[in-house]
């Protein structure tokens, strides 16, 4: 999962920013609100965190411009813990969440990974498709209950397949999806990673997970469909 960090205070972004990417996400990051309004707007991000004092652009006008021009992944605010002022407005400018400062990055990281999960419909940590099961938490893929050790490369791409089942994703899409602003989006890596994942998931191809569609892309497909009836 790919996503943009607004933080002025330069100790406090790079200690978030490494814990982040320690985490298996992609980080993108601004010092101010005029950089991070470009960069929301150029880049496709799953989830964003935004200080409320910001140069140039403070968080809350931020938070509103982006929704007024239609960009809806979560967003989780950061204020200071006596200014509940700060709270009210960045949920009310259209935040999803808020953490006061300061904080344990653990808590940080429950709430942000529950609000990417919320996105796109899913409530549990733990999310299925058929006999592949993917827990958020602990980061561990299974088939019929064997965990399957994957990279964190391969882990990332898998994770966000499952979060957008049955849908069609472009090799770019999935390119800036799991990875940073600075990646090569001309590399075949994804073709490698797709290649790894089938071998690993489903080696005797009895599942046909990951569907190929010419000229468009990726797809999971969706077999809780099946078992469903």
């Amino acid at each position: 999962m790919r996503l943009l960090l607004v933080e002025d205070d330069p100790q406090l972004q790079q200690q978030l920013a490494q814990h982040l990417q320690s985490s298996g996400f992609s980080v993108d990051v601004a010092d101010d609100g005029k950089t991070g309004l470009f960069q929301a707007c150029e880049y496709p991000y799953d989830a964003a965190i935004v200080d409320v004092g910001l140069p140039y652009i403070d968080g809350i006008t931020l938070i509103q411009t982006l929704r007024k021009q239609q960009i809806n992944f979560p967003i989780l605010v950061l204020t200071a813990r006596d200014h509940w002022q700060d709270r009210v407005a960045g949920l009310d400018a259209g935040a999803d969440d808020y953490l006061a400062k300061p904080f344990v990055t653990e808590e940080l990281l429950a709430r942000l990974n529950a609000l990417i999960r919320r996105s796109v419909g899913q409530a549990s940590p733990v999310i299925n498709n058929g006999p592949l099961s993917i827990n958020t938490k602990s980061q561990q893929v299974s088939v019929n209950g064997n965990v399957v050790s994957l990279s964190s490369s391969e882990y990332r791409l898998i994770e966000y397949m499952l979060m957008h089942l049955g849908e069609v994703n472009s090799k770019s899409q999935l390119t800036e999806h799991i990875y940073n602003e600075d990646f090569d989006l001309d590399s075949n890596v994804i073709e490698v990673f797709i290649r790894r994942l089938r071998k690993k998931l489903d080696p005797d191809n009895g599942y046909g997970f990951i569907e190929t569609l010419r000229g468009q892309g990726y797809r999971l497909v969706n077999l809780n469909k099946d078992s469903n009836g």
